[in-house]
């Protein structure tokens, strides 16, 4: 369910869960690729809640996976966090 504007990526437009934000802006303040526990530290959530909603914004674009249990932002994800 989009705002109803014509981007490209309707996804954009949406709110974002509190915790998906949170995480989003936990792997924008980081150097590289972070691990659930880096960002379970960071954001004060549970590993388990993290792994749940890396996977949901890893769907959607806002998180990439360069190599296994590791996690930065994308440009998509930037985005979505403004």
């Amino acid at each position: 369910m989009g705002c109803g504007c014509k981007t490209a990526k309707p996804a954009l437009c949406e709110t974002l869960p509190a915790e998906q934000r949170q995480i989003l802006e936990a792997l924008a303040k980081c150097k590289g690729a972070s691990g659930t526990k880096d960002i379970a530290e960071a954001t004060g959530l549970e590993g388990k809640q993290i792994s749940c909603r890396l996977t949901a914004m890893k769907n959607k674009g806002y998180v990439a996976s360069p190599e296994r249990c590791k996690y930065e932002i994308t440009s998509d994800g930037r985005k979505a966090i403004k």
